[in-house]
């Protein structure tokens, strides 16, 4: 399947492409009861998540993974948040990974952390990072470590009027 997956760069009028594949990815993960990460209420229609979805279309780091002219996931790299805790040498970091889960177990997620690597490596950067919702069953975490990656620092995002986020920085060293 990742033979006739391409990546190409990412620009403004690919916002809707994202809140599709956040949608669809939340829609999913609501099915399976799994709100923790993204809650429960689609992107789309989250205004923050509108303008974050603009921001990463034009801000210059949103890769996608295309079979024929269908976007099948999405890539977004560039500096880490500040939620995070700060890398100690120079890095790319992971700000945005989601697929569509009508192409799940197909390699598209490795396949775009594949391409990240290699952007990071054609600016000779020797770290990679992520982070990842660390909470329900840990899932997400050893998905990313099956790429290659090893849990670093875990951190907590405090949001007012609900529960915490538990989170998980993750690397790899290129």
């Amino acid at each position: 399947m990742t033979d006739e997956m391409i990546v190409r760069p990412g620009g403004p009028a690919d916002a809707k492409t994202i809140l599709r594949l956040l949608d669809d990815a939340t829609a999913w993960l609501v099915a399976w009861g799994r709100t923790g990460q993204w809650g429960a209420t689609p992107a789309s229609e989250d205004p923050r998540r509108v303008v974050q979805a603009d921001v990463w279309a034009t801000g210059g780091g949103l890769w996608l993974a295309v079979v024929g002219d269908r976007p099948v996931g999405a890539l977004v790299v560039g500096a880490a948040t500040d939620y995070v805790p700060a890398a100690t040498e120079p890095e790319l970091y992971v700000n945005l990974l989601v697929t569509d889960r009508a192409y799940a177990g197909r390699g598209v997620g490795g396949r775009l952390l594949a391409h990240a690597a290699d952007l990071a490596r054609a600016r000779g950067l020797p770290l990679l990072r992520v982070d990842c919702h660390a909470g329900d069953d840990g899932a997400l975490v050893r998905w990313y470590e099956r790429q290659g990656f090893t849990a670093t620092e875990p951190f907590t995002v405090e949001r007012p009027g609900r529960n915490p986020w538990p989170g998980q920085v993750l690397a790899r060293r290129l």
